[in-house]
């Protein structure tokens, strides 16, 4: 029998990190510590209140059935984080949408509002579960680069009249993965003043939203007039509460792209395990408290990884923010190959830019997942590394 896959599995290409994973293995092997700077996974355990809901839910006979969608006590948890945190006033029943975990949310957005041949503008580089979105709908990116120069926000104003005019959806992602640019009401306000000249739905992928490190509360997309007109805004616990393997996400504003959403998903999944939404819900409750031990946290690593990284004569992005470091080494080689050959030489595992659009090569994302000593540890090693070829000035 001959197996073949569809035409569209063509846009699945092989993930890097398993070979990452696989180069830092054989590291190992020589008995070198490795220092895991790749995926985003957070170090930190979920807060323990969380943990303890989540626990004595599950143990209930009643807590195993179908939960459809989210939850009474899940969607207004969300509402109140809203207005609590960022003054954005939400109906639990009309604007907030449970999904499992937020990429769910946003590979299948694109099915939802885009025909075959609708152009949607995203960014390069990108998270890279929003091309695979956008193309599953048979949809066509158009990427906006980030660049120092514009601090690495995308420029509007250089879309062409006619790629605006077929566009269907714009997503943004600030504070970004990988590039960690912060968002300004300046920047917002273009946006949704663009989004209604040209009547393109707007997707903010806030997922790192309460990684900031400076001011005093996340800065929300739907904060600043007019934004629930245009779009919606997407959050995950994974990152800001420690709940990435629990996979339970939300997106939050417009009502008609919510009631949409909801269609669609009726029709993909029946929901999240309801002891899961219990403890999000919980972790939402006590959100300032819990993210600030969090940002407290990875402020200290950022900071020091990024000053560490300077003094040894890499070009790190400047940044008030998330839980990446976007930095250029000095050594003119392919970011793929410097990557296996920072394994090789150091045990630092690091992810290439350019597998997030060509405007990442020359770079590498760190993710702030180890604690400071250990961050501290890799980049003693990183300034060890032997690469005959060096740019001085980056």
């Amino acid at each position: 029998m001959k197996i073949e896959p569809s035409q569209k599995m063509a846009i699945f290409e092989p993930a890097i990190f398993g070979s990452l994973k696989a180069a830092a293995e054989h590291k190992k092997e020589t008995g070198v510590e490795i220092i895991d700077l790749s995926l985003g996974s957070p170090d930190l355990p979920p807060d323990e209140k969380v943990r303890q809901v989540l626990s004595e839910q599950s143990i209930l006979e009643s807590a195993y059935g179908y939960t459809l969608g989210g939850t009474r006590r899940f969607h207004e948890a969300v509402a109140n984080y809203y207005k609590r945190r960022s003054d954005v006033t939400l109906n639990p029943d009309t604007e907030v949408l449970k999904t499992m975990g937020s990429q769910e949310g946003l590979v299948h957005l694109p099915f939802a509002f885009c025909n075959e041949g609708d152009i949607v503008l995203t960014t390069n580089p990108a998270y890279v579960a929003y091309e695979v979105g956008i193309k599953l709908a048979g949809a066509i990116p158009y990427e906006m680069p980030l660049l120092a120069e514009n601090d690495f926000l995308p420029v509007l104003d250089a879309i062409p009249e006619e790629v605006a005019q077929k566009a269907k959806m714009l997503i943004l992602n600030l504070p970004g993965n990988p590039v960690p640019a912060m968002p300004t009401t300046t920047f917002f306000e273009k946006v949704i003043a663009f989004a209604k000249q040209y009547n393109i739905i707007v997707l903010h992928d806030a997922a790192y939203s309460e990684f900031y490190f400076t001011g005093d509360k996340p800065f929300s997309f739907l904060s600043i007039p007019g934004a629930i007109e245009v779009g919606i805004e997407i959050n995950s616990l994974s990152k800001s509460f420690s709940l990435a393997g629990a996979r339970i996400a939300y997106m939050v504003g417009n009502a008609e792209i919510i009631s949409i959403m909801k269609q669609f998903k009726s029709n993909l999944d029946y929901g999240t395990f309801e002891p899961i939404q219990e403890a999000a819900a919980m972790a939402l409750d006590h959100a300032e408290e819990i993210t600030a031990v969090l940002r407290k946290e990875f402020k200290e690593r950022h900071q020091m990884l990024t000053a560490g990284l300077t003094e040894i004569g890499w070009s790190v992005t400047p940044s008030n923010g998330g839980m990446f470091v976007w930095a250029k080494f000095p050594f003119k080689m392919d970011d793929k190959e410097f990557a296996f050959e920072a394994i090789k030489q150091s045990g630092v595992v690091m992810v290439p830019g350019s597998i997030f659009g060509t405007e990442g090569a020359g770079y590498v994302r760190l993710a702030l997942v180890r604690e400071v000593e250990a961050l501290r540890m890799a980049v003693e090693r990183l300034a060890k590394i032997d690469i005959h070829t060096y740019i001085s000035n980056v």
